[in-house]
Parts: structure tokens; C-alpha cells; sequence
């Protein structure tokens, strides 16, 4: 810094800050948020996030599961009328990529839809039976049904 430049603002160091007389005074909050950050890039953060989500793969299910879960099915299939509670694990695939999640969900069971092939609960919830890994039920405890399972 030169000697010159120790004396340049001197003459309006002092001066009172100027105060429009046609424009109200700014808010200390309201010019603070003039400088707060933006999203110069809207979505890029949900994206980021939606990026780091992990999901789980589908389990197949061996030949003696498979057996045991259509044994099940045809149990359920003979009381569907008494709308039995049943204890239901699928595999609920993700929406917007690869991969899902397995849900346990416990409701009243409805209808066993063969044509759709999945089961349909009273609150009309569907679940496709290829992605079905387990299905409990009290009815399966009871005496008659130790023969069908």
C-alpha cells in the first residue's frame, strides 16, 4: 500500500450512510435472504438421495417352498369364505428402479384370484403369487390341516 492510499477515502469515511427516501429500509432477515443458498439445480438433491437408496433382489424360492406354499394356498382356498387372517412376505418391487423390498403385511384375506394369480385382501390389496415367499396362518395350526400342509 502506498502513502497515497492511505488518504484516499478520507473524505467520505465519515459520511452518514445513505437512506432512500423512496424506498423503505430493508429488514436485516430480508437482506440476509438476498445472499441465502438457491437450488441452481432443482431435483439434484432428491436425485442424489433417490441414487444412494438401496433396494434388495428378489429371492427364488426352491421346488419344496414352492410345494409348500401351493398346499397352503389350496388350505386357504377351502376357508376363503370365513375371511381368515393371514400373515403374507412378498417381495414389493421398487417403482422407480431395480430391485424392491420384502413386506410383511397381516390381513384379512379375501379372495384367492387364480386367473390373476395373486391374492386379493379385504382392504384390496393385491400380492401377485410369484412374489410371495411366505404365508402364515392360525388355520394352518389347527388338527384339520396338518394332512393338507
Amino acid at each position: 500500500m502506498n502513502n497515497g492510499d492511505k488518504h484516499r477515502y478520507d473524505g467520505i469515511i465519515n459520511l452518514p450512510h445513505h437512506r432512500s427516501e423512496t424506498h423503505p429500509h430493508m429488514s436485516a432477515h430480508n437482506r440476509a435472504g438476498q445472499f441465502s443458498p438457491f437450488a441452481a439445480l432443482v431435483g439434484y438433491d432428491d436425485a442424489v438421495e433417490e441414487t444412494a437408496r438401496l433396494t434388495g433382489s428378489k429371492i427364488s424360492l426352491g421346488d419344496d417352498e414352492l410345494d409348500e406354499l401351493n398346499r397352503k394356498l389350496s388350505a386357504l382356498a377351502e376357508v376363503i369364505s370365513e375371511r381368515p387372517e393371514v400373515t403374507v412376505t412378498y417381495f414389493k418391487p421398487d417403482e422407480l428402479k431395480d430391485g424392491g423390498e420384502y413386506v410383511t403385511v397381516t390381513k384379512g384375506l379375501k379372495k384367492i384370484d387364480k386367473f390373476e394369480r395373486c391374492l386379493v385382501f379385504t382392504d384390496g390389496t393385491n400380492v401377485p403369487f410369484d412374489n410371495i415367499f411366505s404365508i402364515e396362518c392360525e388355520l394352518f395350526k389347527k388338527k384339520r390341516f396338518y394332512a393338507v400342509i
